[in-house]
């Protein structure tokens, strides 16, 4: 019988990968506690609804890692690669948070950064790992090439969906409550000219992400993950 040692354990990229989000997730909660028992005010817990919106794709991406590697009928697998995709933009769209900066507060400008930064770190790295077991995923049922652009489709779908929330207001949830507002979705796609200020964002904020993306594939991340 094999014994599995601590040391085991702790070699499993999943291990890591649990404890190093649990430890960014701790991170910002305090900073959140932090201000608002230093302020009495919890205008920034909004920042935890946030975060958890964002782990939801890291949850269903490892939920669909198991589903395929278990071979889980396409039907099902298709389902949660679908709702894996209309919760994605909930992790970088954290970054956007940013602009509460400009209000007044009553703490210090330097700890308000640092509290956003932390959240939109946090939500931008478990992003991208959620999209790298997907892109996994895709390329070893389709090839390497299928899945970078199963991979960069989805972050410019992202910064599609950052305008969507940040401008109208949109929620990911509000596309399972009415579904006729994905007939305006596509509508809208269709006439692009008659939305610039969507053309850019969505431009913009899928060239970000994608460079980050392409960056941390390359810099950061174990080949084992590959």
């Amino acid at each position: 019988m094999q014994v599995i040692t601590m040391r085991d354990i702790f070699r499993s990229v999943d291990v890591r990968r649990f404890l190093v989000v649990s430890g960014l997730l701790f991170w910002c909660a305090c900073m959140v506690a932090v201000r608002i028992e230093r302020t009495h005010s919890g205008y920034y817990k909004f920042l935890l609804a946030n975060l958890f919106l964002a782990c939801i794709p890291l949850f269903l991406s490892s939920v669909l890692r198991i589903a395929s590697h278990r071979r889980v009928h396409w039907i099902m697998q298709t389902a949660l690669l679908s709702l894996w995709l209309l919760f994605l933009p909930n992790a970088p769209y954290i970054l956007t948070d940013i602009v509460h900066l400009t209000r007044a507060s009553q703490a210090p400008q330097w700890y308000d950064l640092a509290l956003l930064l932390s959240c939109a770190g946090t939500g931008l790295l478990v992003g991208y790992l959620s999209l790298i077991d997907v892109q996994s995923i895709v390329a070893r049922s389709f090839g390497q090439a299928c899945g970078w652009i199963f991979a960069m489709v989805s972050l410019m779908l992202s910064g599609f969906a950052i305008f969507l929330g940040r401008f109208l207001r949109w929620n990911s949830w509000d596309v399972l409550l009415e579904p006729t507002l994905v007939f305006q979705i596509i509508g809208g796609m269709l006439r692009p000219w008659a939305h610039g200020q969507a053309v850019a964002v969505t431009i913009i904020f899928g060239a970000i992400l994608t460079l980050g993306y392409i960056t941390f594939r390359v810099l950061l991340v174990h080949p084992e993950r590959s």
